[in-house]
């Protein structure tokens, strides 16, 4: 008992207020969301009103058998509310979680964006953005922002779940920091990017709480087909009474008008609320399913485009790569001697705050101990940059230069200088073996080649084999030279490359893809990639990206995992199969309730539809009551089903249509004259 029942008491601490929900929901506020249950809330109501005239002008058997319909019309709203108080509820509990690491701190405000610049202590909520703040070990990180200063280690398991630290610094793709997190060592200056109240943990709790969550287009046009049946199976409803009363009255056949309440049974039976009912949860189940994987996605729009996504773009460094290339050896050409070219390279690499600079920094000290460690007070910084992919410094007369081949090449040309013959060579060995060749060059003159080596991730062919599998193209993205690029795709399985990509070159490759007609999914985590993030139909960013990668993406991945784009892909793709799957098991298991409800609307008029009665059901009031009874148990048997989503399969679009047709039309037609027929049984029983 000691084991059991703490979680009994958790089971009802989650069904109870879930049933409160569902009651709530009963408002017409919230009812006349929901076309097709408002329909069913209607008639409900309706038959009250004829239950209780009838008990009052002392028809009672018909009262009863009235109130008996009007129960379970009143229990298919519950249910449909319940599937969605369900999800809802799902929802707030990661809400929740994420509301739980949110914390008001206090706040290091700088007077300037340097570590020992006056500092005041301010509440976290009055920092506004362009502020600069100080945060040090063990201090709370107040807001988003960029740092701009310093280097540390980050504690971001209340946003990623991720015990293992991580580093963020100033410079290059990992100076992003968010509310929230704790630093461990060290410190970082940053620059305040969020609003207050507006952070990402904010934005994210929004994201994921249903009450923000908007309908997407496919979920837009299914609604508006069930409207149309619902209006379509209104007229016929009508239609049949109309054709009941001419029967009775005209032709002077024996029996009576059809009853209004069977009349409503026949309509809530043939409208399709299974689907209805479900069309919610089945929307609000797949973004908890995508927070289950630690993904948020701004919108569903987002989630059901993953879902059709034809081309994936994705990053080489960090994502095919494990990133971080280290330099291992360096390359001289044109009789420069090895010492001349580490000087040069190292010195053009010490104000490179990114992984490659430092490596480089790291093994020209190897090759000459006796290399600065800094540069001089009038040095001149040449930053990298996405346009010319060169860096360097300028010192006095001496520029030293170090980048692409194709941008240095550029660059000596301008300078008067000539391209040795021989650095073609170096390169091509170079980029042949899937390493990347930085050019180092000294005013006009090339002085040789830094070898820069990263290794393919283990695993990712066999991810790309699946994602081709689904029949998505898989397009690596990267800078390096097209030789280089070409012996990575390879080496990964990628179906194709682009090389010496630039931002406008990404761009310039999603619209066209998008012009062809193709649905196109881009990861990136540099503020580089936030046009490509933007512009494309599905945009992936990192966690650890910059600000600017987060806003422009309509996904983030709280682990920085660029590969999980294949989990995200089979999400949207299980949220438009349930979607279909559970549309068409309810239009076909309407056959069924034809089978039970005609025959027992029209039976006194025209007998001889006694052999429509398949079923053999017992009697006409039993066969009524037996398909609104189904037509009702239906939804919650089919909520699991709904926030579970159907098993996605890895093969084409025409056998998983087919398959499914099997499943869902004909478990659809078969599964309703089974449960009519066996709730029939029951009723007799009493």
């Amino acid at each position: 008992m000691s084991h059991t029942a703490p979680a009994e008491r958790g089971w009802l601490r989650f069904v109870r207020p879930t049933l409160l929900d569902s009651l709530l929901k009963l408002n017409p506020r919230s009812q006349i969301r929901n076309p097709v249950m408002f329909v069913v809330y209607v008639g409900a109501w309706f038959l009250l009103a004829l239950t209780i005239r009838d008990l009052v002008t002392g028809r009672t058997p018909l009262a009863g058998f009235t109130a008996a319909i009007d129960l379970w019309l009143w229990l298919t709203c519950l249910f449909a509310n319940f599937a969605e108080a369900v999800a809802e509820r799902q929802g707030q509990a990661q809400a929740d979680s994420l509301r739980a690491s949110r914390q008001e701190v206090r706040a290091k405000r700088l007077a300037a964006p340097r570590h020992d610049a006056k500092r005041e202590e301010i509440a976290g909520y009055e920092l506004r953005p362009g502020d600069h703040i100080l945060v040090e070990a063990g201090d709370v990180i107040p807001a988003d922002g960029e740092a701009v200063g310093g280097v540390a280690a980050v504690d971001e398991s209340a946003i990623t779940g991720e015990s293992a630290p991580v580093i963020r610094e100033a410079g290059g793709d990992r100076s992003a920091v968010t509310a929230g997190t704790t630093v461990l060592s060290d410190w970082l200056v940053v620059r305040v990017t969020s609003e207050p109240g507006a952070t990402f943990i904010d934005r994210m709790i929004q994201m994921v709480e249903s009450a923000s969550r908007r309908k997407t287009p496919n979920e837009i046009a299914l609604g508006i087909l069930l409207v149309v049946l619902t209006l379509v199976f209104l007229v016929v409803t009508a239609s049949l009474y109309a054709f009941s009363w001419y029967a009775v009255h005209v032709a002077a056949h024996s029996g009576q008008v059809i009853g209004l309440t069977v009349l409503f049974a026949l309509l809530v039976c043939l409208i399709p609320t299974t689907i209805g009912g479900l069309l919610p949860a089945i929307g609000i189940a797949g973004i908890i399913r995508l927070m289950r994987h630690n993904v948020v996605a701004t919108s569903g729009r987002a989630i059901e485009a993953a879902g059709d996504v034809d081309v994936l773009l994705l990053d080489k460094t960090g994502t095919i790569t494990y990133g971080n290339r280290q330099a291992a050896a360096f390359h001289p050409v044109s009789r420069t001697s090895l010492e001349t070219l580490a000087e040069t390279a190292g010195l053009a690499s010490l104000a490179d705050d990114t992984p490659e600079g430092k490596s480089i920094v790291a093994l020209a000290h190897k090759t000459v101990p006796s290399l600065a460690t800094a540069l001089p007070q009038d040095a001149g910084l040449i930053p990298f940059t996405a346009e010319t992919r060169m860096s360097g410094v300028d010192l006095g007369e001496k520029h030293l230069r170090k980048g692409a081949p194709d941008a240095i090449r550029a660059h000596v040309v301008r300078a008067g200088g000539t391209w040795p013959e021989d650095i073609d060579t170096v390169v091509h060995k170079i980029a042949t073996a899937g390493c990347t060749p930085i050019v180092v060059a000294c005013d006009a003159r090339v002085l040789g080649v830094v070898e820069l080596r990263d290794i393919v991730k283990s695993g990712i062919r066999e991810r790309f084999a699946r994602l081709r599998a689904m029949g998505i193209k898989t397009v690596m993205v990267t800078g390096d030279n097209p030789l280089t690029a070409a012996t990575i795709a390879a080496e990964a399985g990628v179906d194709d490359y682009l090389a010496e990509a630039k931002p406008e070159t990404k761009l310039a490759r999603i619209r066209a893809y998008q012009k062809e007609g193709y649905m196109v999914a881009m990861t990136g985590d540099g503020t580089n990639d936030a046009p490509a993030l933007a512009q494309a139909d599905v945009g992936l960013c990192m966690a650890s990206g910059t600000q600017a990668a987060r806003e422009a993406a309509n996904m983030v991945d709280l682990d920085s995992n660029p590969t999980k784009l294949l989990e995200i892909v089979e999400i949207g793709k299980q949220l438009l199969i349930t979607r279909g799957a559970l549309t068409t098991f309810s239009v076909a298991n309407d056959v069924a309730k034809y089978f039970a409800i005609l025959p027992a609307a029209f039976v006194a008029v025209y007998p001889g539809l006694r052999v429509l009665n398949v079923m053999g059901l017992s009697s006409p009031v039993h066969a009524v009551l037996a398909a609104v009874i189904f037509n009702a148990l239906v939804i919650p048997l089919l909520i699991p089903l709904a926030l579970r989503g159907v098993r996605f399969r890895a093969t084409s679009a025409t056998r998983l249509l087919r398959r499914n047709l099997w499943i869902y039309g004909l478990g659809g037609l078969v599964f309703p004259f089974a449960g009519i027929k066996l709730i029939d049984l029951l009723l007799t029983l009493h």
